[in-house]
């Protein structure tokens, strides 16, 4: 029997990388498992690579800042399931890199939007429909802990999301339902690559290289080992542990 038989597991951002690979790790210890994204064909190719009974996995197709869109995607796993053990709020954007006196208006409130309300309507409606001993998973960002030149807007929404996940933790305490951050450093993806694409032309050299030279452990991370971490905090392997920020950057934090 897998650690997470039972469970009832929901992972937004399940279309990308980490989503899928957090999913089939969950789905892998028995856990039915929603994956909530914006592209249905992303959601579809992510469900299919988890290879389960179509019985034990689910896609949804939302914009998780809208609040109607929340609690239809919260109420699809409840329909299917019954209530929600594990709620993996990972959905983000990068926004651009650019100067906060030249930062565009509408990108960064599009990244608040996404990152910091989508977060916020998944607490706010998730918690109702969640089972007491639970886990709200959040992910931050090395960018959360840090910051550098030229991301004041995906820089702000991952430090907001750590105060947020430490008031959520504080108050769904008493129902033991455990929240904590799970903060990624780079990864081989293509969210990451869009993001060193932009890099390169500002840093002027392989932004992806310049990166590694920085990274402690020198590589960008994979998916699927960062997606141990989030098995770990979805499961009763970190049962002690609530309000906390757990780092998977290759040491980039130090």
């Amino acid at each position: 029997m897998g650690i997470m038989e039972g469970k009832v597991c929901v992972v937004t951002g399940g279309g990308g990388s980490i989503g899928r690979a957090a999913a089939a790790a969950l789905a892998a210890e028995g856990a039915r498992v929603l994956l909530v994204g914006r592209s249905a064909e992303k959601l579809e190719r992510a469900a299919a690579s988890l290879g389960v009974a179509p019985s034990f996995v689910d896609t949804f197709v939302a914009d998780v800042s809208d609040a109607a869109q929340t609690q239809a995607y919260l109420d699809r796993a409840v329909s299917n399931w019954g209530k929600i053990d594990v709620l993996f709020s990972h959905a983000g954007i990068a926004g651009v890199i650019k100067p906060v006196t030249e930062y565009p208006e509408d990108v960064f409130d599009a990244v608040m939007a996404i990152n910091v309300r989508g977060t916020f309507l998944a607490c706010k409606y998730g918690l109702p429909r969640m089972n007491d001993g639970g886990s709200i998973i959040i992910t931050s960002s090395i960018m959360g802990t840090r910051a550098d030149p030229g991301v004041s807007a995906y820089a702000t929404s991952k430090h907001a999301l750590i105060g947020l996940a430490k008031v959520v933790a504080k108050e769904a305490a008493p129902r033991n339902i455990r929240v904590n951050v799970f903060a990624p450093g780079p990864i081989e993806n293509e969210f990451q690559g869009e993001i060193e694409a932009q890099l390169t032309q500002i840093v002027g050299q392989d932004g992806t290289e310049f990166l590694n030279r920085i990274i402690p452990l020198g590589r960008h991370g994979k998916a699927e080992e960062v997606a141990r971490m989030v098995l770990f905090l979805a499961s009763d392997q970190s049962s002690f542990s609530t309000g906390s920020v757990f780092m998977a950057d290759g040491g980039m934090n130090i």
